[in-house]
């Protein structure tokens, strides 16, 4: 050893050591949780394709999701001739993301086997999964899955795309829809005077020939404020035609193979979802088809909305499922005060609040996803389906903010910083409570259905009724929401409380009737017989909590 060498060695500062090694883990086999919710709602037929997904998603698709949201999509308006292109160059990782996502499954699986019951509870699996790596591939890869029931509502349009909307090949070129074996679908509805209110757009709609109506062109002149993956192959709009709001589909290029004229101005710089592009647009004189009725639009499009809001609950449940992997793992090798943290009291009591708030959650999502499955086959199904989607996505969504801040919190300082991928959940968690109507809409929705479709409401207290006897505060809660829904007096000041308990008593009826007595007992001690706090960490000494936790992210 030199001389140097030597008086270096004496200045060594520190050694690394109580730090968590690398998360190595399969997404789907650790989740005793996801597993027992998709055979519980009749999705367990798919579970080869699941466990297919599940190391894919925690293996490879973390490393990308990194790379994908710190390369920002650009926006390429010219050619280096000048010639307009208006298109969105995405890094090599972001097209690995959606190629994978599209290989598995999560856009088309679900209509590839829809004769199949079940169909959209394994699709929703994978979903929930693939959120667990990367979120904003996961908008592109929703509104494709979403678009096939309105494009339904047009059979020569369908008979065209949906082959290619459900295929496993992606194809992220920039070229006509014609020339690729897969496709994906992007949605424009919402415009700066109106937001959520779509009936106030004033984009027009302007017949190209003489007919009208379903099926036939228009040319598009108007704007879209929030224009979703403007990269897709094609778009459903809302425009004003001459018989009122409609839907249309609008290629990227036109059936000539022209560029179509969509006319991208910036694109968003948002708080989060950064691998996603999101932008604003001008139509000027765009080509589209009209997608159903002529003045239908609003009920068209939203066929393809309800799926939408679905997927939000299922990528919140996912994102929430990440973040209490990432805490369960650190608290787990890390020691402090002579004790693993995850054996803190404490600590421990932190995790298992956090693993029951999420069983419940995806307990509520595996359920919703059953009743989209079952819409056709059955009424009563469809009619569930249609007020507990409002439901859900109200409170999923709104819950994931401070349960990824807690996960933060089960880190300290690390889980604060970019190395770990719990800043990136942080600033993505408040999305899904803002997209496709945020929680002011869910709950006008939530009053609309129990009001004006007797059928919606008496298959909500059906499903709740199911587990009476179950719990005494589950009977009590059941019998209080009963008296708040029918006394109309300020009934929608009273909507945000009145649809939070219809959430936390839906998911206690899960609950109970899912058979596990410890994990539904705490559930409806906690959150619906008042032995709860304002934060988690707050559960009852005797809750189960080692077996919460386990059942979270289990070792195996």
């Amino acid at each position: 050893m030199t001389e140097r060498n030597a008086i270096a060695a004496g200045f060594i500062t520190h050694e690394v050591t109580n730090q968590p090694p690398p998360l190595v883990y399969d997404a789907w086999k650790t989740d005793t949780v996801l597993r027992e919710a998709v055979a519980r709602e009749g999705g367990g037929w798919a579970e080869a394709e699941l466990a297919k997904y599940g190391p894919v998603v925690s293996g490879e698709m973390m490393q990308l999701a990194v790379l994908a949201n710190e390369n920002k999509p650009k926006f390429k308006p010219f050619d280096r001739y000048g010639h307009r292109r208006d298109e969105v160059e995405f890094h090599p990782a972001y097209h690995r993301l959606m190629e994978l996502g599209i290989s598995h499954g999560v856009p088309g699986f679900a209509w590839r086997n829809e004769e199949k019951p079940g169909a959209h509870v394994a699709r929703m699996a994978l979903f929930y999964l693939h959120n667990q790596a990367d979120q904003g591939t996961s908008c592109p890869l929703t509104m494709t899955y979403a678009s096939v029931p309105a494009l339904r509502h047009q059979p020569e349009l369908a008979r065209e795309w949906l082959p290619r909307i459900t295929s496993t090949t992606y194809d992220g070129r920039f070229i006509p829809a014609s020339q690729k074996a897969g496709v994906t679908v992007g949605m424009g509805m919402t415009e700066k005077q109106g937001g959520s209110d779509v009936r106030t757009n004033s984009t027009r709609a302007q017949r190209l020939g003489s007919a009208r109506g379903p099926g036939q062109p228009y040319a598009l002149v108007g704007h879209k404020w929030f224009f979703s993956a403007p990269m897709s192959d094609a778009f459903l709009v809302l425009a004003q035609a001459e018989g009122g709001l409609s839907c249309f589909l609008m290629p990227r290029f036109t059936p000539d193979g022209e560029l179509n004229a969509i006319r991208i101005q910036r694109l968003k710089d948002k708080l989060g979802d950064w691998s996603n592009a999101s932008s604003e647009v001008e139509l000027n004189g765009a080509f589209a088809w009209m997608v159903g009725e002529e003045g239908r639009g609003v009920p068209t499009i939203l066929e393809m909305v309800a799926m939408t809001r679905q997927d939000c609950m299922i990528g919140s449940s996912g994102q929430m499922r990440q973040a209490l992997v990432q805490a369960i793992h650190y608290t787990r090798h890390r020691t402090a005060f002579g004790k693993r943290l995850i054996e803190q009291p404490l600590m421990r009591n932190v995790l298992a609040d956090l693993a029951l708030e999420l069983e419940a959650h995806v307990a509520l999502t595996a359920r919703v996803s059953r009743a989209v499955d079952a819409s056709k086959r059955d009424a009563k199904e469809a009619a569930f389906g249609r007020i507990a989607t409002a439901v859900g996505k109200y409170w999923v969504c709104k819950r994931t903010p401070v349960f990824v801040n807690e996960a933060q919190e089960c880190l300290g300082g690390v889980g604060y910083v970019e190395e770990t991928n719990l800043a990136r959940l942080y600033r993505q968690a408040p999305l899904n409570s803002i997209w496709e109507g945020s929680g002011n809409i869910q709950c006008l929705d939530v009053l609309r259905a129990a009001s004006r479709e007797p059928a919606s409401r008496e298959a909500l207290f059906q499903e709740l009724l199911a587990a009476q006897g179950g719990h005494a505060a589950f009977d009590e809660a059941t019998a209080r929401l009963h008296k708040e829904l029918s006394n109309t007096d300020a009934l929608e000041t009273r909507s945000r409380f009145i649809v939070e308990g219809l959430a936390l008593a839906l998911q206690a009826s899960l609950l109970i009737r899912a058979g596990n007595t410890a994990v539904s007992d705490a559930f409806c001690e906690s959150r619906l017989g008042g032995a709860h706090g304002q934060t988690f960490g707050t559960l009852p000494a005797h809750a189960p909590m080692q077996a919460l936790i386990e059942r979270a992210f289990s070792e195996g």
